[in-house]
Order: structure tokens, then C-alpha cells, then sequence
């Protein structure tokens, strides 16, 4: 797994600490990675059929309360980005119900299993939320396969149309008003309040941060060499100029905000045994070996063969 997650720029610490919140396109990359690893291509329905709905935490806690179907997709509506920051459902009531989802800052092209994940779950919510076992009348995703797959079907109760102009879930009305079989107003209205206090902080937070952004978009590019102001500042919608006014307001700069992030991944990725050394210099963006070694020792005093042979005997 070491090798798979760090081409997303993760470690299995990052996956085993429940408190951390992944980036998206990590997440995606990931999912994309394991199922080509496993020969599984329909991995994304796989995980959606079989995990456990509670792991959602307080967003389908907050749907599982609610006093109706109807209901709960409203609160998934406004609490969905508790779970995952990449996704959006939006709800319309037409002829018939529209759910869709849709992605906020994440290349929607780059997935296809995080995708069939959410949409699958989602059918799991609402039926268990109703406990029914209805199909709903339409599912579309916007990237193609040759036809349902079985499974899907199956499991669904209806074919997928392939290729759509939009990731959605079409329900009838008459599912849609269908009331809500654990229903706890008491309940719903204290997860209710527990949710607005996590939005709340939540956008405070990423208001507040310019380098936890930098961070993240740091993580991506390092390993492919373009870990530059510029580069960071177009991605983040910045001028170099507005960016290095950001970082500063924050009393940092880029180019510190750069070392003390590979001195951190430094660490963390020697943790990993399975990593070979020269592939972490190559994840910090170092494209000689020795260079990467004059780094760690600038910042432990040690080379990095000697700085994971350290962290080994203090663990033991």
C-alpha cells in the first residue's frame, strides 16, 4: 500500500488516522490507483454496497433522523461537505426528483470510482432511511462504460445511462415524500446544531488559512517538479504577487512554507519502510539524490538513511 498511497502523496499513517481529513483528488487518485492494483473495475460499487453507512458520520446521522425522505435529502443537501469537501448534492423537484452531484474544485474527469461510490451509497441511504427496497426511475454519470454492468443492475434496479450530461439519481415523487422509518425529532434537531457548529468552523478555517491551501497544493506537484510559486499561485487563482502578499500577511513566506513542508514529508515518508529512499526524494521533488540527502542533513544533522534508522531504534 506505501508505495500506491504515496503516489498520492499520502501515507498509511494518513489513512489509519481517523482525525485527518484527505484532499479529494488524493482520495480519487487513490481509489483509482487500488483499483487497477486489485483488477477490480468496479471497486467504487463494491465499497459502497458493503461499508458500513454509519462511517458517513454526522451527515447521515442527521438524514437517518430526519421525518422524511424528503427531508433528509434537504440536510444532505446543506451537510454533505462535513464528509467529503469535493461533493455537492443538489436537490429539484420536476415532473420527477433530481439528485445530483457535483464537484467543487476537483477535475471530475480524473474519477469514475468515487463517483459510482457516492451514487451507489446514496441509494443505500435513501432505502435505509425508508426501509425500502425500491429502484429509483433513472441513475446517470457523466464518464462511460460499455453498458450496466450485472451487478449494478442488479443491486439497483435499473440501468445506468453511461455517458450522461450529469451525475444524478432520478426518484419518483412518491418515494421522495415517503417518511422516515427512524425518525427522532429530539434527535435531529441536536445533530442539526452539531452540524451548523462544524460548517461554521470549517469555513473559518479555510477562510483563515493561505498555507494550509499552499500545503495542499504543494503535496501535488512536488513529486512532478513544478513546486513553484507561479505554478501554485495559478492553481490557487493567484497572482505570484497576491500569493506572496497572502503568505506574508500570515508571517511566512513561500520559499518557508516550502522547506518546513519537505522537512515534515521528510519524516513522515521515512517513517514508511516500504519506501525506498530515492523514491521520497523523488516525492519532495529533489531530482538528485544528493541534494535531497544535504536537505535532511541541514534539517536533522543526519542523512536520510540514518535519520529512518533512528526513528526504527526509538520506536523500539
Amino acid at each position: 500500500m506505501a508505495p500506491l498511497l504515496a503516489i498520492a502523496g499520502l501515507t498509511i499513517s494518513d489513512i489509519d488516522d481517523a482525525a485527518r481529513r484527505l484532499e479529494v483528488k488524493a482520495q480519487i487518485k487513490v481509489l483509482e490507483l487500488a483499483a487497477e492494483a486489485i483488477g477490480d473495475d468496479l471497486l467504487g460499487f463494491h465499497l459502497a454496497r458493503d461499508f458500513e453507512l454509519g462511517e458517513i458520520g454526522l451527515p447521515y446521522y442527521v438524514m437517518a433522523s430526519s421525518g422524511s425522505l424528503a427531508e433528509a435529502l434537504r440536510n444532505a443537501e446543506r451537510y454533505s461537505a462535513i464528509a467529503n469537501e469535493g461533493v455537492r448534492l443538489k436537490v429539484r423537484a420536476d415532473r420527477d426528483v433530481v439528485i445530483e452531484i457535483e464537484y467543487a474544485n476537483v477535475d471530475r474527469s480524473s474519477d469514475r470510482h468515487q463517483i459510482e461510490f457516492w451514487l451507489v451509497a446514496l441509494v443505500r441511504i435513501c432505502r435505509k432511511i425508508t426501509d425500502g427496497r425500491w429502484a429509483p426511475l433513472r441513475i446517470g454519470v457523466r464518464h462511460s462504460r460499455k453498458g450496466t454492468p450485472p451487478e449494478f443492475r442488479s443491486f439497483l434496479g435499473c440501468d445506468i445511462d453511461f455517458g450522461n450530461g450529469a451525475d444524478e439519481i432520478v426518484l419518483s415523487k412518491s418515494v421522495h415524500s415517503l417518511p422516515a422509518v427512524g425518525s427522532d425529532p429530539h434527535l435531529h434537531n441536536l445533530l442539526v446544531g452539531y452540524a451548523n457548529e462544524v460548517l461554521a468552523h470549517r469555513s473559518s478555517r479555510s477562510a483563515a488559512s493561505v498555507r494550509t491551501r499552499v500545503e495542499d497544493v504543494l503535496i501535488k506537484l512536488l513529486p512532478h517538479g513544478r513546486a513553484n510559486a507561479p505554478e501554485v499561485g495559478r492553481q490557487l487563482g493567484m497572482s505570484r504577487r497576491t500569493l506572496t502578499r497572502a503568505l506574508s500577511s500570515e508571517g511566512t513566506s513561500f520559499s518557508e512554507v516550502l522547506e518546513q513542508l519537505r522537512e515534515v514529508l521528510t519524516t513522515r515518508y521515512l517513517r514508511e519502510k516500504e519506501l525506498p529512499i530515492s523514491q521520497i526524494a523523488w516525492l519532495l521533488g529533489y531530482r538528485e539524490m544528493s541534494s535531497f540527502t544535504h536537505a535532511c542533513k541541514r534539517w536533522t544533522g543526519m542523512t536520510p538513511r540514518r535519520l529512518r534508522l533512528e526513528n526504527r531504534l526509538s520506536a523500539n
